[in-house]
């Protein structure tokens, strides 16, 4: 395994990390793994090194902290073996306070995921979309007071405009606030439209990069079809991927993938993730695992170094889209 600084930060996480969305209640979304399906993945990434998990308040209403508190505890055996990120902004109820980034969303959240996680604190928590209905002050300043509360060493952001995150990250400088040392971004090699503003603005700033769906919720893997149907339970039943991919342009970029694959002898994720990780503004994928070969597949991708002409192979069918996943 390979580590990194988080952006500046000191904190040192792997270059692969865990999503946790994937642990939690069924009732929420119908390929979510219980907490016995998904125990060994964790201890499986945890054997290949991975210290570094990502879950959020909203993913199966709370359940997923739950599970990922638990699971992580019974893996490791102290607090400081791995770095755990959760976030805030989604709704957790249906009265008007429990959703968003105002100051007292943001301290009742971050004292909700901590009683849910079992946890004193975490390494770093995120803002899961900015909130136009708050003024930006209120929202980092109260980030910053749960930091020097003690209650996340570290803040970090997730889509929004890069406009957006510069006027975030020049509020807390102006201000002396904790600043964000991580984006988590919509990117792979479906969408790529984060090249233009927000991938340079995070090197320009020594802002750690952690995109979410790094294999395209899978449709890099190669089967989906023009009329969304697939093989797997969630192929079938993601509402959001038909939004965001299945564009002629993108099956052919898939179809791409699959012939350089075959040619390397690889699988369709590591050369897809290959990609990624040869990016040199890039930290640490989120890879949502859902069976053990899924995570040791992406560990193994740390070693495939793609050569120059297969890299632009899989970025010339590129086609620009609208803004997605916002």
């Amino acid at each position: 395994m390979q580590y990194v600084n988080l952006g500046k930060a000191g904190v040192k996480v792997s270059r692969i990390c865990l999503g946790m969305m994937s642990y939690g209640a069924k009732s929420w979304r119908e390929w979510v793994l219980s907490e016995d399906e998904g125990r060994p993945i964790v201890r499986r990434a945890a054997e290949l090194g991975v210290n570094f998990y990502d879950t959020a308040d909203v993913y199966s209403n709370g359940a997923s902290e739950e599970v990922t508190g638990r699971l992580l505890k019974e893996t490791f055996q102290s607090r400081d073996e791995y770095v755990v990120a959760t976030k805030v902004f989604n709704p957790m109820g249906d009265k008007p306070n429990q959703r968003g980034l105002s100051r007292k969303h943001i301290l009742e959240g971050i004292d909700a995921s901590l009683r849910r996680l079992k946890l004193d604190y975490v390494d770093l928590y995120i803002i899961h979309r900015w909130d136009g209905a708050v003024s930006a002050e209120e929202a980092l300043e109260a980030l910053h007071d749960v930091v020097k509360a003690g209650k996340a060493l570290y803040v970090g952001a997730s889509s929004m405009p890069a406009w957006q995150f510069a006027k975030a990250l020049y509020l807390q400088e102006l201000h002396g606030w904790a600043r964000f040392v991580s984006m988590q971004n919509h990117y792979n090699l479906i969408y790529r439209e984060e090249e233009r503003e927000m991938m340079p603005l995070c090197t320009d700033q020594g802002i750690g990069i952690t995109p979410w769906s790094p294999l395209a919720r899978g449709f890099v893997m190669g089967n989906r079809t023009r009329d969304k149907q697939g093989e797997t339970t969630r192929s079938k039943s993601d509402e959001f991927a038909y939004k965001l991919y299945y564009t002629d342009a993108d099956f052919a970029i898939a179809d791409r993938v699959g012939e350089i694959a075959s040619r390397l002898g690889l699988s369709r994720a590591k050369v897809a993730l290959a990609w990624m990780l040869g990016k040199p503004y890039i930290t640490s994928p989120i890879i949502g695992a859902t069976k053990s070969p899924h995570i040791e597949e992406a560990v193994a991708a740390l070693e495939v170094k793609l050569g120059a002409e297969d890299v632009k192979a899989l970025e010339e069918l590129y086609q620009p889209k609208w803004v997605m996943g916002m």
